[in-house]
């Protein structure tokens, strides 16, 4: 169920989960946010989270794994405009100073929370190389338009939210660029599936060429 413009009411616990999953920029299991947080995101805080859209949940297999959604990171990147949770005392008020501090360094240097942390944690390297590959196979040239379909099906054996994560990455990149279908009524359902949201717009196309 998608959250309106308003701040759902979080608990510390489902707030610590939602940083720590930003902070890692991939799926993170429960015997790693054990590790990391001291929690594992689990009964009514994992299902609240999932209930609003801001996680996604693994469950085929245990330990459980937790992804940040678009609206996930949505509302984590603009958590320190809410009011800290009483519950969480002086720690949450300092969890939303430096929240609110790394949202303006960000913002000075027009770089998105999910670019930075996925550079920071080191994710992706791998993917971008898989990226670039399917990409030359692709391509026509360098430069030469793809469609995200077509990508994704080379790519099938890479999770989707790594993937997501690596595209989003590679927008900052020299020489990369992925945008939107000027005429969205001539795409297929595939090209809708396969669409990356990048900010307010779905993109369907990527660019590779020389830095």
């Amino acid at each position: 169920m998608p959250i309106d413009d308003t701040f759902p009411n979080l608990t510390p616990n489902q707030i610590l989960a939602l940083v720590v999953l930003m902070a890692e920029a991939r799926q993170v299991s429960n015997s790693e946010l054990k590790e990391l947080a001291g929690f594992a995101l689990t009964g009514t805080d994992n299902t609240k989270l999932v209930k609003l859209g801001l996680v996604e949940t693994d469950r085929s297999q245990r330990p459980f794994t937790h992804l940040l959604t678009d609206t996930g990171w949505r509302v984590v990147r603009e958590l320190h405009t809410s009011t800290p949770p009483k519950a969480g005392g002086s720690a949450a008020r300092s969890l939303f100073t430096l929240l609110a501090n790394v949202h303006r360094g960000l913002d000075r240097l027009q770089v998105s929370h999910a670019a930075f942390f996925t550079h920071t944690a080191v994710v992706g390297e791998s993917t971008e190389s898989a990226v670039r590959s399917a990409y030359d196979k692709l391509a026509r040239s360098p430069g030469a338009w793809v469609g995200l379909a077509e990508l994704r099906e080379q790519l099938a054996d890479i999770e989707r939210g790594n993937l997501d994560e690596t595209l989003r990455a590679m927008v900052h990149m020299d020489g990369v660029r992925i945008i939107p279908v000027a005429d969205t009524k001539n795409l297929e359902p595939r090209d809708r599936v396969a669409a990356l949201r990048i900010g307010a717009q779905d993109a369907h196309l990527i660019a590779i060429g020389q830095p």
